[in-house]
């Protein structure tokens, strides 16, 4: 049972750094998701809501490097789970008509917070379990 905890927090680690690699790259870096620009442009003004979703996106690849680091991984994702629950309450309450499943992202962010949750301080608290030894 160890070496399958092992090998599923290690596929959870990687599945969710892609998740922040992937939006910080794809959908804002790379701007191939223009509702992400426009939803920090609702929020943070439209002036500069490009560069702000470009910084964004750096921050969500760094986001993404810093959990396969697995450096101070318990405050890695205490820090995910506080800016996806912020980020997507921030998001209903100013933007809700420019997300794309509405009230309906807060299930898909709840997942994902249980997702780090159980796989940061369930599976990951027992050292055997450590991506990186």
């Amino acid at each position: 049972m160890k070496k399958r905890n092992r090998q599923i927090h290690k596929i959870l680690v990687f599945a969710i750094a892609l998740v922040w690699f992937a939006n910080g790259l794809i959908a804002k870096l790379l701007d191939f998701v223009p509702r992400h620009a426009q939803i920090v442009g609702r929020i943070l003004g439209e002036e500069h809501a490009q560069s702000l979703t470009k910084m964004i996106g750096l921050a969500e690849i760094a986001m993404a490097v810093w959990i396969v680091s697995r450096i101070w991984s318990r405050i890695n994702a205490a820090v995910q789970i506080a800016l996806v629950l912020i980020m997507n309450l921030i998001e209903i309450v100013f933007a809700k008509e420019l997300l794309l499943f509405g009230y309906f992202n807060l299930l898909f962010a709840g997942f994902f917070v249980f997702v780090v949750y159980y796989n940061e301080f369930i599976i990951g608290k027992n050292p055997q379990n450590a991506v990186i030894s």
